[in-house]
């Protein structure tokens, strides 16, 4: 489990405009770095290399990227949108944080302002002879960059939006996750299992869903107390300030508390990372969704069924024994019950007049008690 700090630097990583301004900053020091490199250009270059055709090129690049940077937000948006309407907003979440996809536009932003900077540095005499020289082998570079980007791009947001595609990211993640959580159940803590809560409950006065843990931070607390932590809320749950989010073995003075506190990062949504849960939910959804009265279509219920084979198959694989890293801090787990409840009850109850559907859903039980112990056979 990484640290509360560890996780933050990588969701707001997946975020489009970090990447776009990170871009756009190398766009932006690419167009500025001819004029410090050309002092060292062996003289006579320059006149080797037609540069005269720079301003011609630079003008191309800005006037197209820019149309070519708006069409693609347009483009996202609209996908977006369709596999919103087509599954279920829950799916949202991963297409934005489709780094391909980001990159490409990214990639666009930062090849436009590299373009105008260069333009209006030329305008000003930034560069001289040799500095153009600099400037137009960059150029080159950052053109044929583009280019393969934009070739790249294209099969694969011409599947961006669609139902298939949508159903093989959230499985894909649901796999990732829960193999991951599989392989450390509690977090590099310890099962709680059937020990007694602590007599001090911890309580935060924010509502929303639980989406990541520092298991570091509560183990440090405790052991500076030489205490337990007994962890109530998982990734995924939704509290609010009438139900204690930990118990702990130990009264713990104000500045522990909010020590305590800041190891639960909650927010409004669920979160795929540290949530097994949660990609089991999206699929059911998805599969759900597909057998309503205005859509009717089993074929896509059907297609969700087998993805959640393969999904919850990552769940009943058998593991090593997990490493116990934070000895101080108690979870509970999550159990194969949960799951199946997850997986498969919205799918039986609106696909009960659909025969197919029905037929599957058998089959798919049948595989997992045959994958499963007696806890999955019993689910």
């Amino acid at each position: 489990m990484p640290s509360r700090w560890k996780w933050l630097l990588i969701h707001y990583g997946r975020q489009l405009w970090v990447r776009a301004l990170l871009f756009a900053l190398v766009g932006l020091l690419s167009a500025l770095a001819a004029a410090v490199i050309s002092p060292i250009v062996p003289a006579g270059w320059a006149a080797a290399v037609g540069a005269d055709s720079l301003d011609n090129i630079l003008g191309i690049l800005a006037s197209s990227l820019l149309a070519v940077a708006t069409f693609s937000l347009s483009t996202m948006v609209a996908a977006y949108g369709s596999a919103s309407s087509g599954t279920t907003p829950r799916v949202v979440q991963l297409l934005m944080a489709d780094s391909r996809v980001q990159n490409a536009i990214a990639t666009f932003i930062g090849g436009f302002l590299f373009s105008l900077v260069a333009i209006i540095a030329l305008a000003t005499g930034l560069y001289g002879e040799d500095g153009r020289i600099v400037l137009f082998a960059v150029t080159i570079v950052v053109a044929a960059l583009i280019v393969i980007t934009f070739i790249r791009s294209i099969e694969h947001v011409s599947r961006l939006g669609r139902v298939s595609d949508a159903i093989d990211r959230v499985a894909a993640t649901a796999i990732r996750v829960l193999s991951e959580r599989r392989a450390d159940p509690w977090l590099g803590g310890q099962p709680r299992g059937g020990r007694l809560r602590p007599g001090f409950p911890l309580f935060t006065d924010r509502i929303g869903h639980v989406q990541h843990l520092d298991m570091a931070a509560l183990q440090a607390v405790a052991a500076a107390a030489d205490g337990e932590v007994h962890v109530e809320a998982l990734p995924g749950k939704f509290i609010d300030p009438s139900r204690p989010i930990a118990w702990t073995s130990f009264a713990p003075d104000d500045a522990a508390r909010d020590r305590l506190r800041d190891a639960f990062t909650i927010d409004r949504h669920r979160s795929y990372d540290q949530d097994p849960r949660f990609g089991v939910v999206v699929l059911a959804e998805i599969g759900a969704k597909a057998l309503s009265t205005g859509i009717n279509d089993t074929g896509t219920a059907i297609e969700v069924l087998s993805a959640l084979v393969r999904v919850l198959a990552a769940w009943l694989a058998p593991v090593d024994q997990p490493e116990v890293r934070f000895d101080r801090v108690f979870l509970p787990e999550v159990a194969v019950e949960d799951l199946f409840e997850d997986a498969f009850y919205a799918i039986g109850h609106d696909g009960a007049a659909a025969l197919p559907v029905g037929i599957k859903l058998q089959k798919t039980l049948a595989i997992l008690g045959r994958l499963g112990d007696d806890r999955a056979v019993a689910a």
